[in-house]
């Protein structure tokens, strides 16, 4: 349970450190590492957005991903091993609070193309996000 964490949790931070939101996700994965080790934390996560940015703007950041989405699923599932109420604060601060930051504005901006065929007389419903269907007059 805690490799599946700590591997979510890395590539959702990963996803989230090229963005413009990333300071929010800095400020929370800084506040995991509030008892010990802040100081290299934040100078090796500023130096992986920095890294990651480059490698985006010359096309080439898919390899660079994989390889901080496993160094930092180590770092995680060493913090839970050493301090296992870490898990919660991991799912709160990464998943929550990127979401609330997301809302706020701080989303990336993607491309998405949606195609459907309806054969036969039915409906297709598409949506790149939320999504409220009402039939028959219901709401």
């Amino acid at each position: 349970m805690a490799g599946e964490l700590a591997s979510a949790a890395a590539e959702h931070l990963i996803d989230l450190l090229a963005t413009d939101g990333w300071a929010a996700i800095k400020a929370s994965v800084l506040s995991l590492w509030r008892h010990s080790h802040r100081e290299p934390v934040e100078a090796e996560l500023t130096e992986a957005r920095a890294d990651l940015v480059r490698a985006t703007k010359a096309g080439d950041s898919m390899e660079l991903q994989g390889l901080l989405v496993a160094e930092w699923r180590a770092r995680l599932a060493r913090l839970i091993a050493e301090r296992p109420e870490a898990a919660d604060e991991i799912r709160t601060l990464l998943f929550e609070r990127s979401r609330d930051a997301g809302s706020a504005g701080q989303q990336t901006a993607a491309s998405v193309t949606l195609k459907a065929r309806v054969s036969g007389g039915g409906d297709a419903y598409m949506a790149g996000r939320d999504m409220t269907i009402a039939k028959g007059g219901a709401e």
